[in-house]
């Protein structure tokens, strides 16, 4: 199960197969979409991303979120992706904006425990869940790298009809099919030791998941 940067619609994910609805946007409808990025991230809440985390932007992509989550962490992140084309993207932009991330990993999602140096207190997911096939596996991975109480935060597209969802004039997001509602989200992480922290509306056509560890004694 190889995930890839499936926020940024296609990924491969199962040693060459594709994450589903997924493909490479342009920076400018992630821009319309989402002005303020570190607001964003900021907006998950006093138990979501704050400075002196330890973070991980897993499938981060071209690293739309990356710069804005290093910056608020003070460079304490890690920016994991399976395709080194977008690695080296991300890495460029960072340079770009003057912000220090600990270190870029090019692997296999579900390698995570292997590939991270160190366990992290928050795992920032987004725009990529709906496409996972084996999202438990996939949560699971994530589980062990969480440090005692970690947090997850998702974003996901609200599961609305597609055609409901343009931006700068066209339809955007997932097939309507794969979209998930923040109670699938739900669903999906917290059988794997999770419990929800935080829900947070992120208009006009997303939302955010904080999630917590349920045990504290690893």
């Amino acid at each position: 199960m190889i995930i890839s940067h499936v926020r940024h619609y296609p990924a491969e994910i199962a040693r060459g197969k594709h994450v589903a609805g997924t493909s490479m946007p342009s920076r400018d409808w992630w821009a319309a979409l989402f002005p303020d990025p570190s607001g964003l991230l900021r907006t998950l809440g006093v138990r979501g991303v704050r400075e002196g985390m330890t973070a991980l932007d897993l499938c981060c992509g071209d690293g739309y979120f990356t710069a804005p989550l290093a910056r608020i962490v003070g460079g304490r992140v890690y920016a994991l992706d399976f395709d080194s084309d977008l690695i080296a993207r991300a890495r460029r932009e960072a340079e770009y904006q003057r912000v220090t991330v600990r270190q870029w990993i090019t692997a296999d999602a579900r390698d995570l425990a292997a590939a991270l140096p160190e366990p992290v207190d928050f795992v920032l997911l987004a725009n990529t869940l709906h496409g996972v096939p084996d999202k438990p596996a996939l949560v699971q991975a994530i589980a062990a790298v969480l440090r005692p109480a970690g947090l997850f935060a998702v974003v996901n597209w609200h599961s609305r009809p597609r055609e409901e969802t343009t931006v700068l004039g066209a339809e955007r997001g997932p097939p309507t099919e794969l979209r998930m509602s923040p109670a699938s989200t739900q669903d999906a992480v917290e059988p794997t030791g999770f419990y929800l922290s935080r829900f947070v509306e992120l208009p006009p056509y997303h939302y955010g998941t904080v999630f917590e560890r349920a045990d504290d004694d690893r």
